[in-house]
C-alpha cells in the first residue's frame, strides 16, 4: 500500500466504523439497546448522553427498560426518548421508564431500508471524498516531480482497489443489517 493511501487510512476506516455506529440505531424489531446510544438528555444544565444517566436493560425480547440513577430526572430522561423519536412511546413506571417495541410492519421495514440506504449512501460520499483527497494529494507529488508517471498511475489503481474494498465491507454491513431488518 502507497503511502498516501497509508496517511488516509484512519479516514477509510473512521468511515466504516461511523457507519457500523450509525446504523446500529435502526430498528430490527427486537428490543436492543444500542437505538438508545444517541440520545442526550438536558439535565444539570447540560446535554449528557442517556447512557450515563441510567442503567439500560433487556427484560424481555420487545421491551427494554431504562433506570436512572437519579430519580428526579426520570422526566428529562422520558422527554429526551420522546424527542429521538424512535417510534417508540415510553411508559413512565415511577421510578423506571419501559418502552415497549412493537412488531414491524411491512411498510415500516421498507422505510428502514430506506434509511439504511440513505445512511450508506452517505458513508460511500464519505469514501468518496478521501478517495479525492488522497488523489490531489497524488497528483500533487506528480507534478512536484517527486513522483513518476508509472508510479502515479500505480498509485491511482492501489487507491481504486483499496475504495473497492472498503464499498465492499459497507455493502457487506448493510446487506446483513437489511437482513436483519426484514427478518419476521
Amino acid at each position: 500500500m502507497n503511502q498516501y493511501i497509508q496517511a488516509k487510512q484512519k479516514d477509510l476506516a473512521k468511515t466504516v466504523d461511523f457507519f457500523k455506529k450509525d446504523i446500529s440505531s435502526l430498528r430490527t424489531g427486537r428490543a436492543n439497546p444500542s437505538i438508545l446510544d444517541g440520545i442526550l438528555v438536558e439535565v444539570y444544565g447540560a446535554k449528557t448522553p442517556l447512557i450515563s444517566l441510567a442503567s439500560i436493560s433487556v427484560p424481555e425480547a420487545r421491551s427494554i427498560v431504562i433506570t436512572p440513577w437519579d430519580k428526579n430526572i426520570i422526566k428529562d430522561v422520558e422527554r429526551a426518548v420522546v424527542a429521538a423519536d424512535l417510534g417508540i412511546n415510553p411508559v413512565n413506571e415511577g421510578d423506571k421508564i419501559r418502552l415497549a417495541v412493537p412488531q414491524l410492519t411491512e411498510e415500516n421495514r421498507h422505510e428502514l431500508v430506506k434509511k439504511l440506504n440513505e445512511k450508506m449512501e452517505n458513508s460511500r460520499i464519505s469514501l468518496r471524498q478521501t478517495r479525492d483527497e488522497i488523489k490531489a494529494l497524488i497528483e500533487a507529488a506528480f507534478k512536484n516531480k517527486s513522483l513518476s508517471e508509472d508510479d502515479k498511475f500505480r498509485f491511482f489503481k492501489e487507491l481504486d482497489e483499496e475504495i473497492a474494498r472498503e464499498n465492499d465491507e459497507l455493502k457487506k454491513i448493510k446487506d446483513k443489517k437489511g437482513e436483519e431488518i426484514m427478518t419476521i
